[in-house]
C-alpha cells in the first residue's frame, strides 16, 4: 500500500539543492533566534525563582523552566543538525567540485587522444601529396600541407580529364550533369588557396562567407554554385583544424549537389572525398570508409574503372582500411591503384613509386620483410634506370653497392668504397622527390632489422648527401 504525500511534503521533494541550503540558513536564524528568547525567558523565570517565598509559587514557576530547559535542549538539536546539512552540503560541493575537474581531465586526455590520431593520419596522408622539393623544408621542419592537397578541389573534379587527356569519353561522361563551375568562382578559390597557404584566414574566411551569402541572395541556397562555395569554405575550416564546421558545411554541399546534380554526378564524389578525409582527420576512419567507397563507385561509373582518379581514390580507400588494421584490403586496394598507375601513366610517374611505396609499408606492417624489399628494390632500380640505362654488371644501383658493401664488411675485406664508384648516382638522382630519398630510408631501416648495418649505414648516407646535393643546387 502506497503512502499518500501531503502537498507540502511533495513541495519538499521538489526543491533544488540551493533551496534546501537556502531554507536550511533561514530555520538556523529562526532558531537561534528562538534559543535566545527561551533563554532570556528561562533566566527570567530563574530570577523569580529566588524572590519567591511560597513553596507553592516556586514549584510552579520550577515546572515551566523544566519544560523552558528542554525546549531550549530541542532547539539546540535542531541548530546542530542544521549544521550538520550546512557542513554535508560544502562537503558534497567540493566532491562536485572534484568531479568537474575529473570531467575537464577526461576530455582533455579524450582531445589530446583525438589530436594524436589526427597528427597519425596527417603524417600517413603526406605520402599521397604532391612531392615537395628540398628547398620547402627549411631549417628540418616538415613541409605544411597546402589547403588543396588533402582536399581535391572542384575545379581538379571537373577538369583533370580534360587537362591530362587521359579518357576523352570519360571527361564527356563527367559533364553529361550539365554543370561546370563558373570561371569567378574558380578564380576565387585559387584567391582564397592562396591567402590560407599564407595562413591569412582573417581574409580568407570572409571571402568565403560573402561570396557565400551574394550566391544564395542571387541563385538560392539550392544551387551547385552555392555548393562550390561551402566546399571551398569547408577546406579553409579544414585547413585551421576547425572540423566541426568544416563537416558541416560538406555535409550541406553533398545534400545539394545530390539533389541538384544527381548522385552520380563527379562533383558528388568530389564532396563524398573531401568528406571522408576529414572523418579519418578526426579519428573516425569507419564513418570515412563508406563515404569513400561511394566516392569510388561514382568515379568507376563515370570515368571508368582504370582512370587515374578512380587510383587515386584507391590510395585514399587503402589508407583509411590500413588505420583499421584491414591489410587484406590495403594490399588489393594498394595493387589495383599501382596496376592503373603503371598501364595509363607509365612506370616513370611519380605517383607509381609513391604508391609502391604505401604497398610496401603495408607489408612492413605485417612482417611481410621480404615483400616490402622487393618493392623498395624496384623503385630504386627504375630511379637508377631512367638516369643511367639499363643495369648491367657496370651499371648498378645503389641497392645492389649496399649488399656488395654489406658481404665485403662480413669477409673481413671492408673497403671504405668512395660514392663515386657507385656510378655517380647519388649525384644525378632525382632526389628533388622525396619518395626516393624515403625509399632509400626505409629500405636502410629494413636492412637494419635484417642485422645488416653496412648496407643501411650505405644507403642511409647516400640519402643525407643526396638530399645535401639538391639543396646546394637549389641555392646556387
Amino acid at each position: 500500500m502506497s503512502t499518500m504525500l501531503s502537498p507540502r511534503d511533495e513541495k519538499l521533494e521538489k526543491l533544488s539543492q540551493e533551496e534546501i541550503i537556502s531554507n536550511t540558513k533561514l530555520v538556523i536564524q529562526g532558531l537561534e533566534a528562538l534559543k535566545n528568547e527561551h533563554n532570556s525567558i528561562l533566566h527570567s523565570l530563574l530570577e523569580t525563582i529566588k524572590c519567591l517565598k511560597k513553596d507553592e509559587e516556586a514549584s510552579v514557576v520550577h515546572e515551566k523552566s523544566s519544560l523552558l530547559r528542554r525546549s531550549v535542549e530541542m532547539i539546540e538539536l535542531g541548530l546542530g543538525e542544521a549544521q550538520v546539512m550546512m557542513a554535508l552540503s560544502n562537503h558534497l560541493n567540493a566532491v562536485e567540485s572534484e568531479k568537474q575537474k575529473l570531467r575537464k581531465s577526461e576530455q582533455s586526455v579524450a582531445q589530446l587522444e583525438e589530436e594524436k590520431k589526427h597528427l597519425e593520419f596527417m603524417n600517413q596522408l603526406k605520402k599521397y601529396d604532391e612531392d615537395v622539393s628540398p628547398s620547402e623544408e627549411k631549417d628540418g621542419e616538415p613541409p605544411k600541407d597546402s589547403l588543396d592537397d588533402l582536399f581535391p578541389n572542384d575545379e581538379e573534379e571537373h577538369t583533370q580529364g580534360i587537362q591530362q587527356q587521359h579518357n576523352s569519353a570519360a571527361v564527356a561522361a563527367a559533364q553529361q550533369g550539365g554543370y561546370e563551375i563558373p570561371a569567378r568562382l574558380r578564380t576565387l578559390q585559387n584567391l582564397v588557396i592562396q591567402y590560407a597557404s599564407q595562413g591569412r584566414y582573417e581574409v580568407a574566411v570572409p571571402l568565403c562567407k560573402q561570396a557565400l551569402e551574394d550566391l544564395e541572395k542571387t541563385s538560392g541556397h539550392d544551387h551547385p554554385d552555392v555548393a562550390t562555395m561551402l566546399n571551398i569554405l569547408a577546406l579553409v575550416y579544414r585547413d585551421q583544424n576547425k572540423y566541426k564546421e568544416a563537416a558541416h558545411l560538406l555535409n550541406d554541399a553533398l545534400s545539394i549537389r545530390e539533389k541538384t546534380l544527381g548522385k552520380d554526378h563527379p562533383a558528388v564524389a568530389a564532396t563524398l572525398n573531401n568528406l571522408a578525409v576529414l572523418y579519418g582527420k578526426r579519428g573516425k576512419y569507419k564513418e570515412a570508409e563508406p563515404l569513400c567507397k561511394r566516392a569510388l563507385e561514382i568515379r568507376e561509373k563515370v570515368l571508368g574503372k582504370d582512370h587515374p582518379d578512380v587510383a587515386k581514390q584507391l590510395n585514399n580507400l587503402a589508407l583509411l582500411c590500413q588505420n583499421q588494421g584491414k591489410y587484406e584490403e590495403v594490399e588489393y586496394y594498394y595493387s589495383r591503384a599501382l596496376e592503373i598507375y603503371e598501364r595509363r601513366l607509365g612506370l616513370d610517374d611519380p605517383n607509381v613509386a609513391k604508391t609502391k611505396n604505401n604497398l610496401a609499408s603495408c607489408f612492413l606492417k605485417q612482417g611481410k620483410y621480404k615483400e616490402a624489399e622487393v618493392l623498395y628494390k624496384e623503385i630504386l632500380t627504375r630511379a637508377h634506370e631512367k638516369d643511367f640505362g639499363s643495369v648491367d654488371a657496370e651499371n648498378k644501383p645503389i641497392w645492389m653497392h649496399a649488399e656488395e658493401r654489406e658481404e665485403m664488411s662480413k669477409g673481413k675485406h671492408r673497403d671504405n668504397m668512395p660514392y663515386g664508384e657507385y656510378g655517380g648516382w647519388y649525384k644525378a638522382c632525382k632526389v628533388n622527390s622525396p619518395t626516393v630519398n624515403t625509399t632509400l630510408r626505409n629500405l636502410g631501416a629494413l636492412y637494419r632489422r635484417q642485422g645488416k648495418m653496412e648496407a643501411a649505414e650505405t644507403l642511409e648516407e647516400c640519402a643525407v648527401r643526396s638530399r645535401k646535393q639538391v639543396c646546394e643546387r637549389e641555392c646556387v
